[in-house]
């Protein structure tokens, strides 16, 4: 079969396209014919080797998995022995952990649902990390409620574009912020206020909110902190900033040290995709209160190309490879 194939760190040209060995699926998994690839922040993190921290888990010297990837959405065309749940010819989508820019990805069940019916597999491939991601911070660690006013800073990109619609399916007035080329996007997706944060610095307005989901770091916590209600919460989400070492780590743990002792001082939270949250962003998808938002599409053989933009960190909403 084709598949991206990395042997080292770098920027996008680390990545080709070769034939390698289609997968074998495991006891409890099963095998997916890939339709389409989402690429996302932690992909570019990842083919870069940047920040270094991350290569004691990754790999030293190159990438311990080669074919990178996560979000998927395809068809089943075989499962495990011990695979109850689906059967060949099923329209799936979820999180691979490692190796959906390719023909084929093996995953665990337990990583998988049905494709929402509304959605095509192009749009269905680039839900899960996102997704869950805006779900768990929003819902669970940050346990929105109707009536909160929700900010999002960095609203129109990958984990932004579901957080402004989850947060008002969870009966949220929400308020994005985003550069000016995505002002009306963002409102299209449901914010209620959209600030352009080329205009308006959000931390030195009169705006008090509930909750602040912050996805971009371009301002302190202490900053953050001062656009907050008293009972109200900061969530640390940033992916990509920070130095050579240990790059948003440090503010992770900044973030951290701090929660037990700073008032709205949110914990960075960990969201690992389960079938539980994967069901749960069906439902909202095809309530129709959460659609994905899809910058560009690329062709497999463009996976490099798809890479490079998202690192340059402007994507509007998701990026998609169909394979």
């Amino acid at each position: 079969m084709k598949g991206i194939v990395q042997d080292e760190y770098g920027s996008h040209e680390v990545l080709k396209l070769q034939e390698i060995e289609k997968p074998v699926v495991d006891d409890d998994g099963v095998l997916v014919r890939v339709h389409a690839a989402g690429v996302h922040a932690g992909d570019w993190l990842l083919m870069t080797g940047r920040p270094l921290l991350f290569r004691l888990g990754a790999g030293l010297r190159g990438p311990r998995k080669r074919v990178p990837g996560f979000d998927f959405a395809g068809t089943v065309e075989a499962v495990g022995k011990d695979a109850k749940e689906f059967k060949p010819g099923d329209e799936v989508f979820g999180d691979a952990a490692h190796g959906s820019c390719a023909e084929y990805v093996s995953v665990s069940e337990d990583k998988v649902a049905l494709k929402p019916a509304n959605l095509t597999l192009e749009q269905a491939a680039v839900v899960a990390v996102s997704g869950v991601t805006a779900l768990r911070g929003l819902r669970d660690a940050a346990k929105v409620q109707p009536g909160q006013h929700v900010l999002v800073n960095g609203a129109s990109g990958g984990v932004g574009s579901y957080a402004v619609q989850i947060a008002k399916a969870l009966g949220a007035e929400v308020t994005g912020v985003c550069s000016t080329r995505n002002v009306e996007m963002v409102r299209s997706i449901g914010a209620d206020h959209v600030i352009d944060y080329t205009r308006e610095d959000f931390t030195k307005g009169g705006e008090r909110y509930d909750v602040i989901l912050d996805n971009v770091a371009n301002h302190s916590l202490a900053e953050c902190r001062r656009a907050i209600i008293p009972e109200g919460i900061l969530l640390p989400n940033n992916g990509t900033s920070g130095g050579r070492w240990i790059g948003p780590l440090g503010r992770m743990a900044a973030a951290l040290v701090l929660s037990p002792f700073v008032r709205r001082q949110g914990r960075p939270f960990y969201a690992p995709v389960r079938k539980r949250d994967l069901l749960d962003l069906k439902e909202l998808i095809e309530a129709g209160k959460v659609t994905p938002v899809i910058d560009r599409t690329y062709l497999l053989s463009e996976t490099a190309e798809a890479m490079g933009h998202v690192g340059e960190g402007h994507a509007r909403g998701k990026v998609v490879i169909t394979v």
